[in-house]
């Protein structure tokens, strides 16, 4: 399967971010990924279940949820990367994009969210509910997207680590907000960051078999 990778600007209302795209010829849907705090679109874990999306026929899109200026500031100060309102509003800027840039706009979207990233994307799907139909979650904050959990419409699956016990709580507090159709999913041994082996890639397959269910 034949798959391009280019580099995207990403107009929002408030920024230009930078980004990755994968687009596996004849694919027929997008996922959009939200990183965690701290981390950007290089982050591996991201980088790897995106590639193996794409080889499943899925496009892909890897995006800075901040600007490089922003990034100089976040580093010094820890803020920004912990300010939900403003990744959540960049996250559906980037769904905005996806939905009438060429070649994306005729596919179907989907929202990857790892650790903050999760709310990020939960956020842009109560946003935007007739535009995004699929939502994962991995090693998750969900419960940050606040009131907007009662709001998604999308399918949702959280997956988390067996050994993340704080995380997997605040998992369960999540899905009782929401009523969009919301599986949690334990990944039996795995930490937060599902750094053991085979555990990342437990991931990716589950994640796949979702999206492809309902891209």
């Amino acid at each position: 399967m034949a798959i391009a990778e280019r580099g995207v600007a990403i107009e929002v209302a408030e920024a230009t971010l930078e980004g990755d795209l994968l687009l596996p010829e004849g694919a027929s849907g997008i996922v959009v990924f939200a990183h965690g705090s701290g981390s950007s679109r290089f982050s591996t874990r991201n980088r790897q279940v995106a590639r193996y999306l794409s080889e499943q026929g899925l496009a892909t899109l890897l995006f800075d949820l901040l600007t490089p200026e922003e990034n100089v500031i976040d580093e010094r100060t820890r803020e920004l990367r912990f300010d939900i309102p403003l990744i959540g509003r960049r996250m559906t800027g980037a769904v905005d994009w996806v939905a009438r840039a060429e070649p994306t706009c005729a596919l179907h979207i989907g929202l990857f969210g790892a650790s903050t990233g999760a709310a990020a994307a939960l956020i842009a799907a109560a946003e935007r509910p007739d535009t995004v139909v699929a939502v994962v979650s991995r090693g998750g904050r969900p419960d940050l997207a606040g009131e907007a959990l009662a709001r998604v419409a999308a399918p949702t699956l959280l997956l988390v680590g067996g050994q993340d016990g704080p995380v997997i709580e605040l998992n369960e507090q999540a899905r009782a907000q929401m009523s969009a159709p919301c599986e949690l999913a334990i990944v039996p041994g795995a930490t937060h960051l599902f750094e053991e082996p085979g555990k990342l890639e437990e991931v990716q397959e589950r994640a796949a078999r979702f999206f492809l269910a309902h891209l």
